[in-house]
């Protein structure tokens, strides 16, 4: 992490020994003081000079989300995210930290970060006040800087703002003693990021003492009043149906807001499975030995991704909920499950997923879309159509171009000659090897859509160009399949096991 120029004059290396524990050592130490806004436009100004991004871990945000984003930073803002869930809006807040200095000082014992030059509460005041420059200094951590609420219609003024502590009061303190007071998440998160999901969920009376203390710094508490100069970056996320159209947010306070980012779902297939490699967990060579190597074929990716996107456009799902990136995860992880047990069943040697593969999907996938009210009890076979309109999607991508169209010919020619393929969970791929060995235009197609999968399994008995057994079964499985949905074969489908052949 960058440190500022302000920073700079201490070295807080990997911990705090050596850092000043008087405000006096402090002051000789050359820090100065800032707001945090200020130490955040000064971070970002390094990183952004140095080439480094501000958001590693960020994906398809690189020309519309992230440049707004960079703005609203140097320009000093609050901001607001407004899109649908798993658009990586929570992500984005949490990264924030990252462009805080590592170590902050704090009058040591402070509740809400006192600034060691400029302190706000009775407490911190009374100590510099007694000490001067032999005041105790402690310090915080960034990741400590950053506070968090999800905002739900229960949620009180004494959650945000803070309340008073009826055991401080039992002590003998007076109510008017600022003492008495137990601060709440907003106070706590002084001189750091503080950040509301859902914000429009929040009663408008509760924004109303946001508002109170984020712009006009008086909030009152059972009374009494209290004058809080906090130093907060307030950032918040909010669906755009609750933020523009229901009208569940005061209008000060959407005024309080410098930025307003509208995020989005991934534009192209080959961000969406970027993002879902980079979130899935899947099996390992090193994670786990006692399951088989994993071949994911890139063109099953493109599959899953596929579905996610024509999900996003169909007209069966409610768009007002979302699809979020989290159905790619959780499909792209249940189908290497389904992959992984069918490998083990057959005690094949390494797990490729297949098309036969897709019912498993369906498990995933229900209780992350919300199918129309028109189509109630329709959920399985809703999926089941966009499951297939993916199969047919990436088929014509990968295999009926030009450049193959003569292969497929003579593929469908073959099946007329009485060509029948088997397929199905219960076949290994030693079967899929044997068929393509009998079709030589299935072999030409199988090259042609598999040709640039890897090809270092530890299978052996592949006669495709170097591929794995387990990466032809499954390009046949795609390749039959797409040859179905485009009306060129029959398919006969009992359980797991599909008959495909001429449809004479």
């Amino acid at each position: 992490m960058e440190q500022s120029a302000e920073a700079s004059a201490i070295d807080p290396g990997t911990g705090t020994e050596n850092l000043p524990s008087t405000v006096g050592a402090l002051r000789q130490s050359g820090w100065q003081s800032r707001t945090v806004k200020q130490e955040l436009r000064s971070n970002a100004v390094a990183r952004i000079r140095s080439g480094k991004p501000l958001f590693p871990g960020v994906l398809g945000y690189e020309d519309t989300v992230l440049p707004q984003l960079e703005h609203a930073i140097l320009a000093g803002h609050d901001i607001i995210f407004l899109g649908e869930r798993g658009q990586a809006k929570t992500r984005m807040i949490r990264t924030l930290t990252g462009l805080l200095d590592e170590w902050m000082p704090i009058i040591a014992g402070s509740e809400i970060n006192d600034d060691p030059y400029h302190p706000v509460s009775r407490y911190a005041l009374d100590l510099v006040a007694e000490h001067g420059d032999n005041t105790a200094v402690g310090w915080v951590h960034r990741d400590q800087r950053f506070g968090e609420k999800l905002a739900t219609p229960d949620t009180s003024v004494a959650d945000l703002i803070g309340e008073v502590d009826p055991i401080k009061v039992a002590e003998g303190r007076y109510l008017s003693d600022e003492l008495t007071l137990h601060y709440g998440l907003v106070p706590r998160t002084n001189r750091g990021i503080f950040a509301i999901n859902e914000l429009p969920d929040l009663a408008e009376r509760i924004q109303v003492g946001l508002l109170n203390v984020l712009e006009e710094r008086d909030v009152q508490i059972r009374g009494y009043k209290v004058r809080l100069p906090l130093d907060v970056m307030l950032v918040a996320s909010a669906n755009p149906e609750d933020y523009t159209n229901r009208g569940r947010m005061i209008t000060p306070l959407k005024d309080r807001f410098g930025a307003q980012i509208r995020t989005h779902y991934p534009l192209e297939i080959e961000t969406e499975i970027s993002i879902a490699r980079q979130e899935a967990l899947l099996p390992g060579h090193d994670s786990d030995v006692d399951a088989p190597p994993l071949l994911l074929p890139h063109f099953m990716e493109e599959l899953v991704a596929t579905f996610t996107h024509l999900a996003r456009n169909s007209s069966h799902i409610n768009q007002r909920s979302g699809v979020s990136v989290r159905l790619t995860v959780a499909n792209l992880e249940t189908l290497v499950a389904a992959a992984t047990r069918r490998s083990l069943r057959l005690g094949e040697v390494e797990v490729v997923p297949r098309v036969s593969d897709l019912d498993a999907l369906i498990s995933s996938t229900a209780g992350k879309i919300e199918v129309e009210a028109l189509d109630e009890d329709r959920d399985a076979e809703v999926i089941d159509h966009l499951l297939r309109g993916a199969v047919l999607t990436v088929y014509k991508q990968r295999v009926s171009g030009p450049d193959s169209a003569g292969a497929v010919t003579s593929l469908v020619e073959a099946f007329e000659d009485d060509v029948v393929a088997n397929a199905g969970d219960d076949l290994p791929a030693s079967a899929y090897i044997e068929l393509v060995q009998r079709v030589p235009a299935l072999q030409t197609l199988v090259a042609h859509l598999a040709g640039s999968e890897p090809g270092d399994s530890p299978a052996t008995g592949s006669s495709i160009g170097g591929l794995s057994p387990g990466v032809v079964a499954s390009a046949v499985e795609l390749i039959l399949e797409g040859l179905h949905l485009s009306k060129r074969l029959n398919k006969d489908s009992v359980g797991g096991r599909a008959s495909y052949r001429a449809r004479a």
